[in-house]
């Protein structure tokens, strides 16, 4: 049924998603989907990052998981090889480097991401500049600790990973951080705990604050969470790219909401 259910939206949103900037009337929105969404730049770390996914696909080395969010589609065994995992966890190069640019181009310096995975996300996340910090959580410590393996290859000092249950984990880094710049939620795909998460994160917004939803046509659950975010009052604008959401809270622009090819 998950799979209907993205499928039906995929094919929607390749239908009413507008390409190019064509029709979008907001500058905010045209520029980031122009310097952002459209961008075909490379960068140099884009080779390093990919060269961990590559080792990943062909680690079978087998761990024991603890899956503290939605769970897997594919499988609910707990020793899962390395090379499983990557293959059905992590984000594809495409939508992975379009979190870069997202972060290059509004340079956060306090960001957050709920669910680590093995750690390439993270890396695309902060590694625009070393004059940012990224605090990272992961349910699962032996996936954790493949993670934090990876920053060390690509010497990632900027990258804080915490593993712990993220409703536990939470409010304390938020605590630490009082204001953040940018969230990129992509653990626990279910409707109940994005929304939790949302009003968790919501007080330590400001104006510029970027909210990045991962996979939220995965489930009816997650879609319906996207929904209820979309028509929340506090949020301004929002941008849908099928597989990420994006969530913005400038006050001076309207609300709209804009489904974008990518």
């Amino acid at each position: 049924m998950k799979q209907l259910h993205a499928a039906f939206h995929f094919l929607r949103h390749l239908l009413i998603s507008k390409k190019r900037g064509h029709g979008v009337h907001s500058p905010f929105v045209y520029q980031f989907i122009k310097e952002v969404i459209d961008s075909k730049d490379q960068y140099y770390i884009f080779e390093d990052i990919e060269s961990l996914r590559a080792k990943l696909l062909l680690t079978t080395q087998e761990i024991n998981v603890t899956d503290l969010g939605a769970g897997s589609r594919t499988t609910s065994n707990n020793k899962r090889s390395i090379q499983s995992i990557a293959k059905n966890t992590l984000k594809p190069k495409k939508q992975a480097q379009l979190l870069f640019r997202v972060a290059n181009y509004f340079q956060p310096k306090k960001s957050l991401e709920l669910g680590t995975s093995f750690g390439l996300s993270s890396l695309y996340l902060s590694q625009f500049s070393s004059n940012n910090q990224l605090f990272t959580i992961e349910g699962c410590p032996n996936i954790a600790k493949v993670a934090r393996l990876n920053f060390e290859k690509l010497n990632a000092q900027n990258i804080n990973s915490i593993v712990g249950d993220f409703s536990q984990t939470l409010p304390g880094i938020l605590q630490k951080f009082g204001s953040i710049d940018l969230i990129y939620f992509d653990g626990n795909h279910t409707e109940k705990a994005t929304l939790e998460y949302f009003e968790m994160c919501y007080p330590y917004i400001h104006n510029n604050t970027v909210f990045i939803f991962d996979d939220i046509y995965w489930s009816r659950g997650m879609t319906k969470a996207w929904t209820k975010i979309k028509k929340d009052p506090r949020v301004t604008v929002t941008v849908d790219t099928y597989h990420l959401g994006f969530v913005f809270f400038r006050k001076e622009q309207p609300k709209e909401d804009f489904t974008v090819y990518h």
